[in-house]
């Protein structure tokens, strides 16, 4: 903590404040303090700013030309000096702290440019095209790629020694613990930003409209069984007979006559039997109870009773 703290001061008090802005970034995907002002959704780095990334890389736009990608949950210090000779902002030497996670620095570095370590300190050697992935873990161990064929020779430091390491162009190393006397040549696992899990798409209204998804699900799939029944969104289920089994359904109709109403079953449909078995028809079952009443006979008219009445009068 006292060698961030020692680096930062270092930066602060050696370098006087930028008189043009350093670069751009979104506020939506990091935490910006320091010398800043924000316009449109982006804070201005205009002096000695701190730029820490949330969940997603946040992506610095150099007045300078390039950029500065700051990795998911990393903490960079940025700052600037005044013009060489002279000719303005494009030959402000940028100078780069990175406390902890990693970064990705794409630019036309000069010789006036340095980035920085807890423990480590990188110059160029020469001016180029520098594409350079940088990251730091938690025990200092730091892993460094100078990409590209053009890259500049890479001159580094010990913050606090005299222990000095040359990486040229297209060199990938790891200082393990930030020592420059354990160093793995040839490291293989990436010094750069994480990939980042792709966004989920978003549905337009068109989209919508042309995939509803859920909105195509009937009432009875939106709310299943048994809470569909009772809220009446879908109908009830009727228990089938296995296959094969014998059954039968009862229907009946409800007629009124001249006396009182009467429930008078339906005729049903013959049961069907299994496979190579005779079925017996419910109608061929069917038989009179011996308790019960004759037929009522059919009523006539009054003049049929008027009729019967002369007829025992006067004879046949």
């Amino acid at each position: 903590m006292v060698r961030r703290l020692m680096v930062v001061f270092a930066i602060g008090c050696g370098v006087a404040r930028a008189q043009q802005p350093i670069g751009v970034v979104g506020i939506q995907n990091a935490n910006v303090a320091g010398a800043l002002e924000v316009s449109n959704g982006q804070a201005i780095l205009v002096g000695n700013t701190t730029v820490t990334a949330r969940d997603h890389t946040a992506e610095i736009e150099l007045k300078r030309g390039g950029t500065v990608r700051v990795c998911a949950t990393s903490g960079l210090h940025v700052t600037s000096g005044q013009g060489v000779g002279g000719q303005g902002a494009s030959q402000q030497p940028l100078m780069l702290a990175l406390d902890r996670g990693a970064i990705e620095v794409q630019m036309a570095a000069t010789t006036h440019d340095m980035v920085m370590t807890p423990d480590l300190r990188f110059t160029m050697r020469g001016d180029g095209p520098l594409d350079l992935q940088l990251r730091v873990t938690r025990n200092g161990d730091t892993c460094v790629e100078n990409r590209g064929a053009q890259a500049p020779v890479l001159n580094i430091a010990d913050q606090f020694g005299e222990s000095t390491y040359e990486l040229k162009a297209g060199q990938h190393v790891l200082f393990e613990h930030g020592s420059l006397k354990e160093v793995v040549d040839h490291e293989s696992s990436s010094c750069g930003c994480p990939p980042e899990p792709a966004p989920e798409p978003t549905m337009t209204v068109a989209d919508a409209l042309l995939n509803p998804g859920d909105a195509s699900k009937t009432a009875a799939e939106q709310h299943p069984f048994p809470a569909a029944v009772s809220a009446g969104l879908a109908p009830v289920a009727v228990p089938q007979a296995p296959a094969g089994d014998l059954h039968e359904q009862v229907a009946a109709t409800l007629s009124s006559g001249e006396g009182a109403d009467s429930l008078t079953p339906a005729a049903a449909p013959e049961p069907k039997g299994k496979t190579g078995e005779a079925t017996t028809s419910a109608a061929a079952q069917t038989t009179t109870p011996p308790n019960s009443q004759p037929p009522t006979p059919t009523r006539h008219g009054f003049a049929h009773a008027l009729g019967r009445f002369f007829r025992k009068i006067f004879g046949d």
